[in-house]
């Protein structure tokens, strides 16, 4: 397997959708979390994602809980935060394990892709970003330290490229 495509993932409110939603738009997978040194990197993250929306991009957060317990809320308080903190308007799905033997096949499949520093493949802490071109490949990892803000180029370049296999698709509602 090559592309994120046939991966299913849920959403806050417990439906099952597929990534090949996704199909032919740039995305970028964060774990995140509400209670993080990183949190305010949600507003960079939503920057992007407004920025960058209309051009076939959005941004795809997963709240985690595995990194000093920095996202112990539900699913529904999750929300919430995002929204009146951050109004946060990219899609932020249900909690998830991005290591070990519960991790998300999805995160599973990206560290594989895209091991970390010195070939590790497990996330280090939150806000972790894989950046996956318009095929559905991932194609860069980023550090939890790294700003949103400084993956513009990357974004940019990756949605200049053409996607001739896969049309790009309007964003679903979430």
């Amino acid at each position: 397997m090559s592309t994120v495509r046939p991966f299913e993932i849920t959403t806050a409110t417990g439906e099952t959708i597929g990534m090949d939603e996704f199909a032919g738009q740039v995305l970028l997978i964060v774990n995140v979390a509400s209670k993080c040194g990183f949190t305010p990197q949600y507003a960079g993250l939503e920057s992007l994602f407004l920025e960058f929306a209309p051009q076939g991009f959005v941004v795809l957060g997963f709240p985690c809980n595995q990194f000093g317990s920095r996202e112990p809320g539900s699913d529904e308080e999750i929300q919430s935060f995002c929204k009146l903190t951050y109004d946060v308007t990219f899609p932020v799905f249900a909690k998830v394990e991005v290591n070990g033997d519960g991790a998300s096949p999805l995160f599973a499949f990206l560290t594989e892709k895209l091991p970390g520093l010195l070939g590790i493949r497990a996330v280090k802490w939150n806000f972790t970003k894989f950046l996956v071109n318009r095929r559905g490949e991932p194609v860069a990892r980023y550090a939890p330290t790294t700003p949103p803000d400084r993956l513009k180029d990357d974004i940019r370049r990756l949605l200049a490229e053409p996607a001739p296999d896969v049309p790009t698709v309007s964003a679903p509602t979430w």
